[in-house]
């Protein structure tokens, strides 16, 4: 059976929603961080827009978590 992918990807934006939570952050305030518009916040965390790693990391670092520990928790919740 292959691998849904896009499930994967809709798992890492509730995560990073979930985490931006976590730390009492809005869309706007990740997206200052990057230097992007609020609306590349919601387009990644609604999957609409997929991350590379680069962005991964980056969006990580914006929200204050390693990009290691993540992907732990992305690994946890499989």
């Amino acid at each position: 059976m292959p691998h849904d992918f896009t499930h994967d990807r809709k798992r890492v934006g509730e995560l990073l929603r979930r985490v931006r939570e976590e730390r009492g952050l809005r869309q706007v305030d990740v997206a200052e961080k990057l230097g992007q518009p609020q609306s590349y916040v919601s387009r990644i965390e609604s999957a609409e827009q997929r991350a590379d790693l680069p962005e991964l990391r980056a969006v990580c670092a914006a929200l204050g978590i390693n990009l290691a520990d993540f992907v732990r928790r992305f690994e946890e919740r499989s």
